[in-house]
């Protein structure tokens, strides 16, 4: 399965580097990629080498590390909690995220966007994560109520700064940055978020027996000899900090981190020594194509990918809820 995807994952990207209203073939797309690694002749004018080298392959690439760094974060937030409906965002990483991005597009600062984004993300980790302390403990249920009550707090706070401050073009850009895009992407977001993914994902993957014995309960993890709050705490602070990297370098984009763990469990059952790396070559196909699609489909106007993800995860999720009674 992993290896049918890691090849889906490089056909994905070479396709989508092909695809938009400049018309290259993927063999050429594919032949210029090649040419910059190797300091080659490429295929293409400069025009049209520059499109798929600096416009193409940076967004590409940013919206493979963010989806699939989202349904692995999603997979952990699942396995830690042990509720089907947690997502990377649980904590309130999102209206954290929103609130340091938002008062930056009102200051007319939007340079600092993605610093202010992360910088909102890690107060939001730093607010739940105490706040579950001071309630008795990083236990799943205090760090869910804790993440909904930081959540509530930060986006009315969002909500006033922008009925308060927004005026003219900055609520377009408010409203786009709210709804997830990639658009702008550039090797600078490809190397942030490659290395958040590898930094973050390699302990993660490492932690997979753990989010085994989660699955099961405090009880039989700390029976297999889990010290339960260490590793939670220590799981929670990694999956929260890639968020961050990963929201402020893309907005907010729903769905990818809830459905897409779902769906791979699916197909190769609950360890997650396999559902993790699986649920991030999913998630970094998936979300390639999303991206594609709303750069695409409606040219020369652009969606927000976080509108197409949420059309696609709705009833997709409405659908593996359906068909998870049936089995039962």
């Amino acid at each position: 399965m992993a290896t049918v995807l890691a090849i889906a994952l490089v056909a994905s990207c070479a396709a989508a580097a092909a695809l938009g209203t400049a018309e290259i073939s993927p063999a050429d797309a594919a032949a210029t990629v090649w040419a910059h690694l190797t300091g080659a002749d490429g295929p293409l004018s400069p025009t049209r080498d520059a499109i798929v080298w600096e416009l193409r392959m940076p967004r590409v690439l940013t919206a493979a590390a963010v989806g699939g760094g989202l349904a692995v974060c999603g997979a952990v937030m699942q396995a830690l909690t042990r509720n089907p409906l947690a997502d990377p965002y649980l904590l309130g990483l999102s209206s954290g995220a929103s609130t340091g991005a938002v008062v930056v597009i009102v200051l007319g600062i939007s340079l600092a966007l993605p610093v202010a984004a992360f910088l909102g993300a890690f107060l939001a980790l730093v607010l739940a994560l105490g706040l579950a302390r001071a309630a008795g403990g990083v236990s799943a249920t205090a760090v869910i109520l804790a993440g909904l009550a930081v959540s509530a707090v930060l986006s009315a706070l969002t909500s006033l700064v922008i009925f308060w401050s927004a005026t003219g073009d900055s609520y377009r850009e408010i409203l786009g940055w709210l709804l997830g895009m990639i658009a702008g992407a550039d090797w600078t977001d490809v190397a942030l978020t490659t290395a958040a993914v590898v930094l973050a994902g390699i302990p993660l993957w490492a932690a997979s027996r753990p989010l085994d014995s989660f699955a099961l309960g405090d009880t039989a993890a700390t029976a297999l000899g889990v010290p339960v709050g260490r590793v939670r705490f220590m799981l929670f602070a990694c999956t929260a900090l890639l968020t961050g990297v990963l929201v402020a370098a893309s907005g907010a984009i729903g769905f990818v981190g809830l459905i897409l763990p779902h769906a791979v469990r699916a197909v190769v059952g609950v360890r997650h020594a396999a559902v993790l790396p699986v649920s991030f070559l999913a998630g970094a196909t998936f979300l390639v194509w999303a991206d594609t699609a709303a750069r695409t489909l409606f040219a020369p106007r652009e969606l927000p990918v976080g509108i197409l993800t949420a059309l696609i995860g709705g009833p997709l999720f409405a659908h593996l809820l359906i068909r998870r009674r049936a089995e039962r």
